[in-house]
């Protein structure tokens, strides 16, 4: 089985990305799958075009996304992408659209096809806090999921394809706010090899 795997560069003023730095420590055969990693440009649309350029050129089994959610606590499994995005910031080329419609021959939302409760139940099994997310946002990280899955509706139907948000880092709290959650990149690489697991045993359903 190959798996595409695929965090975010650093954005928002930070030096780093927990999401790739945690995909670099993976494991290139975790689950016993051929994984293939690739850097994401926390950039509207340019981000999603390059993980389906990818998808195009390897033709895996699943593409599993990641990214950088400051503020949250654990391990999030998204469970649905909106074809919808907004920036309350933004992004790494300065754009930040203000509601615009990712594609119009699109679905208003789509669910992963990734067995997303699955993964969450398989990490916390393995004492990390991992929940399932209801929400992807309207960023960058939402842009990527919808777009990747409109793509699998129309191009590539037996593309399995999901998207986990992880925590800062505990070096990018130091100096914010007090009491704001964070989690080893370490931990979080651990969580990834968990859901690979999960996505390499029962990837056939949500």
């Amino acid at each position: 089985m190959r798996i595409l795997l695929t965090g975010f560069d650093p954005f928002g003023g930070e030096t780093i990305n927990p999401a790739y730095e945690a995909v670099q420590m993976v494991s290139d055969s975790a689950g016993g799958a051929d994984i293939v990693k690739l850097e994401v440009p926390t950039v509207f649309r340019k981000g999603a075009a390059m993980v389906i350029e990818k998808l195009r050129e390897i033709n895996p089994d699943a593409v599993l996304s990641v990214g950088q959610a400051g503020g949250r606590a654990g391990i999030t499994v998204e469970f649905v992408g909106i074809n919808y995005i907004e920036a309350r910031h933004p992004d790494n080329e300065g754009q930040a659209p203000d509601g615009e419609i990712i594609a119009a021959d699109g679905e208003d939302a789509y669910f992963a096809t990734l067995p997303a409760r699955e993964i969450a139940e398989h990490i916390n099994a393995h004492g990390i806090p991992a929940s399932v997310s209801y929400s992807a946002g309207t960023y960058v990280c939402n842009d990527v999921l919808y777009s990747v899955l409109h793509y699998a509706r129309h191009h590539a139907p037996a593309l399995k394809a999901g998207f986990i948000h992880v925590p800062f880092a505990p070096e990018q709290v130091v100096g914010k706010r007090e009491g704001l959650p964070s989690m080893h990149i370490g931990d979080i690489a651990k969580a990834l090899e968990y859901a690979i697991e999960v996505i390499v045993c029962c990837g056939d359903g949500r």
